[in-house]
């Protein structure tokens, strides 16, 4: 573990920003019209998913004459990727396909995106931006911890990071003691990880006798899972670290759709020079005001191989003026997912409420699942969680009555509360699982 004074990584300098980070709101407004109207005529006339659903809709690439013309096209969703498999979404025949992912698929086929050469500089061009937007430069060591293959995650952050002309380390996911082992003997500044999974390999430092703080990393960049600002704090307590939220889905293009800039930390600023956000009511399909909470959705405006039109992401967030890049609009962090969020006995709630009141109980730790049974006729739900080490009976005993309380007076729930031993739930060694549906 290196033992040097940690210094903190800056925001870049204005010459060093991409051109497109430097635009004016209404210039990048101009950019996008331009290019969502190829993206939607090249998308038409080369998808037949899109030619039937335009169709059908009764639109035309002609009719998209302002950016809020977006409003007329038809909806994309995880279905209509997964009825294309495996290549139907595909705009270029298969000899201009570069890489193929997928999506990991855990609930039915898995969907499959493609990339051209181009498309794959652009994703690199992106994700580098991001790691600049979070103070990493030229020069710097990355410990890339997202997992390498077929999920977006490790082989997008590892072109990013070279195309920055930062060193890769390509460690990919689990084999958590090898990982604190590399973190100490190669000393890098930069960590690329889910949150949760840095959680583990944290924890994994502590059992080894390491002190977190005293390691050599300076910034995280963590996506992939929703994550609190509870999160970020207990993290950036335990590393002595930046903790900074990247943003992006394989559907849409994979990491790097947008990041938060070191200097301001409000949330991922989208890069809208290839993107074009919306959000939408997720029961109706209008479309809301910037500042209102709904669903996300996207259409790119650059891809090639795979341009996606108004993809409905499931993720509830609310898009926000910019601040480090003026330019171009904040979304806050996500707060769940539509399919992420449970239903218990009428009320609504997601596991990141949960965290977020765990996290600020000292006697618990931040490692719990929540579990959905049906013993009679009403569901209930029970949160297994670990208590910290050194905590005693009573005070577990004060930490469980503390938690269900606070769960039943923000959220509105009755919850069961199982207090676990430490080290006995399952670690991340990627995006974790927190609701196991037993019902």
């Amino acid at each position: 573990m290196s033992t040097l004074t940690k210094t903190r990584l800056h925001a870049p300098a204005l010459e060093e920003l991409d051109a497109a980070e430097r635009m004016s709101q209404g210039e990048i407004r101009a950019l996008q019209l331009t290019r969502l109207q190829h993206t939607v005529r090249h998308a038409y006339e080369n998808v037949p998913l899109y030619t039937r659903k335009f169709d059908a809709a009764g639109v035309h690439p002609d009719d998209i004459r302002s950016l809020e013309d977006v409003s007329l096209l038809p909806f994309t969703t995880k279905e209509d990727l997964r009825v294309s498999y495996p290549f139907g979404m595909f705009a270029v025949p298969m000899d201009q396909v570069a890489r193929i992912h997928t999506s990991s698929g855990t609930t039915g086929l898995p969907t499959v995106v493609g990339y051209t050469k181009n498309d794959l500089a652009m994703w690199a061009g992106l994700v580098a931006r991001s790691l600049r937007a979070s103070g990493v430069r030229p020069g710097m060591k990355v410990h890339n911890a997202y997992g390498y293959g077929l999920f977006t995650g490790g082989l997008g952050a590892h072109a990013g990071i070279e195309a920055l002309g930062a060193c890769a380390i390509p460690m990919s996911g689990g084999q958590t003691n090898k990982q604190v082992q590399m973190i100490t003997d190669f000393e890098p500044d930069v960590i690329l990880s889910t949150p949760s999974y840095l959680l583990t390999i944290t924890d994994a430092m502590v059992a080894a006798g390491l002190d977190p703080r005293r390691s050599s990393l300076k910034v995280g960049v963590l996506g992939a899972e929703p994550w609190t600002n509870q999160m970020r704090r207990e993290l950036e307590d335990r590393l002595d670290f930046d903790a900074l939220d990247i943003y992006g889905l394989s559907e849409v293009m994979g990491p790097g759709v947008g990041n938060e800039c070191i200097e301001s930390k409000d949330g991922p600023h989208l890069w809208e020079d290839h993107f074009l956000p919306e959000i939408i009511n997720g029961d109706t399909g209008v479309t809301l005001p910037d500042g209102e909470t709904g669903e996300l959705v996207f259409t790119s405006l650059t891809k090639e191989a795979f341009p996606v039109i108004r993809y409905r992401t499931r993720d509830l967030t609310r898009l926000l003026p910019g601040t480090a890049r003026p330019g171009m609009r904040r979304m806050e962090k996500i707060t769940g997912r539509n399919d992420d969020m449970i239903i218990l006995r009428g009320v609504n709630l997601f596991p990141t409420q949960i965290e977020e009141i765990v996290l600020g109980i000292e006697h618990l730790s931040p490692h719990f699942v929540l579990e959905l049974t049906r013993p009679s006729r009403m569901d209930e739900l029970t949160v297994r969680i670990e208590r910290h080490e050194h905590t005693d009976d009573a005070a577990s005993a004060a930490a469980r009555a503390l938690l269900i309380d606070l769960i039943k007076d923000r959220i509105g729930s009755s919850v069961n509360v199982l207090i676990v031993e430490p080290g006995t739930l399952e670690r991340s060694t990627g995006k974790h699982k927190r609701v196991y549906d037993l019902r």
